[in-house]
């Protein structure tokens, strides 16, 4: 590798993919760049909305003059209109790792998206396909009866799946039971069936917390400067380009709450306060996800950051050691 960077060959040995995960405002971005510029990385981001291009204030995306010349890969790959995938994500995102290594440096993956670190390191079920009069029906449900009622058959039939997606999400508690319904077993099952996309990989994986009141100060601070950097602006050009605002990026976090801000539904300290209290939820869901992630090795980053990149480089610089050393052993 080049110099100034650890560098520790794994010739033959498993090739390493380094994650780091967890909620939102935990320092992800800063130190996935600090660890690729020590070990010779490129960020691979596993984001659901930072896929889309033109949509950067509210997702956060690393602005270039702060990547200090670490390539961030898996972000601007789709136009705001596509129906963007996890299956997809973890099809693309799985070439993309193999292409840094194969460059000779090492893939490090960061990002809060559970549903695409799952599908990239465990699998994911792409399911059958669309049945329209199926869906119809559990859409007049919904519309009948509320997305309360189609969480509740969700939670009958698959608790885990129930207890990940929420309650108002319509599409997603569609699709769960739209699956079992065609194929007679939840959606939980058929993900622990599939295989995953990297199995030749040692995936090393760290996941971020902080206690909640940090996260609070954090996101306030963030969404301060998303509308101070013209997230207002950014959506307003958005949708002068063209792009609708039932385009799949706009319902995501901030932006959906944004749009509804121009739209008259409240005033921008209302809404500003509302972003605030539903990224401290979305943090508590992102925690409850990574927990059940198997083999991932929880570092406290409440602290300073210089501490918590240490920590994270001495694990990985063992996980390459040790890699080393087995291939030594191997040639004796």
């Amino acid at each position: 590798m080049s110099n100034g960077h650890t560098s520790l060959r794994q010739d033959s040995a498993p090739p390493l993919l380094v994650a780091i995960v967890g909620p939102t405002a935990t320092g992800k971005s800063s130190l996935g760049i600090a660890l690729a510029k020590r070990f010779d990385g490129e960020i691979v981001s596993c984001d659901s909305t930072a896929v889309y291009r033109g949509f950067d204030i509210g997702t956060d995306k690393v602005p270039d003059a702060e990547q200090h010349g670490v390539p961030h890969l898996m972000v601007d790959v789709a136009d705001p209109t596509e129906e963007y995938s996890a299956a997809r994500y973890a099809r693309e995102a799985a070439a993309v790792v193999r292409e840094v290594t194969s460059r000779g440096r090492l893939p490090i993956l960061v990002g809060g998206t559970g549903l695409y670190y799952r599908a990239l390191t465990r699998g994911f079920f792409p399911g059958p396909g669309r049945d329209t009069p199926l869906r119809a029906r559990l859409e007049r449900i919904a519309s009948q009866r509320g997305t309360e009622r189609l969480h509740g058959l969700l939670s009958r039939i698959d608790p885990p799946s129930a207890q990940r997606i929420q309650s108002r999400d319509l599409k997603r508690l569609v699709r769960a039971l739209e699956v079992y319904y065609l194929t007679g077993r939840p959606l939980t099952d058929h993900f622990a069936d599939t295989q995953a996309p990297l199995p030749e990989y040692d995936v090393a994986v760290f996941g971020l917390q902080i206690p909640a009141e940090d996260t609070a100060e954090r996101v306030a601070r963030r969404v301060d400067a998303q509308f101070r950097q013209g997230l207002l602006d950014e959506i307003r050009s958005l949708l002068a380009a063209g792009v609708p605002p039932t385009a799949h990026p706009f319902t995501g976090l901030v932006y959906r709450q944004a749009v509804e801000h121009l739209n008259g539904v409240r005033d921008e300290a209302s809404t500003r306060e509302l972003i605030v209290r539903e990224n401290r939820k979305y943090s508590r869901r992102q925690l409850i996800w990574f927990r059940k992630e198997p083999n991932l090795q929880w570092i406290h980053a409440a602290g300073e950051r210089d501490e918590t990149r240490e920590a994270v480089a001495r694990s990985i610089t063992a996980r390459l050691r040790a890699a080393r050393d087995g291939e030594a052993d191997s040639v004796r």
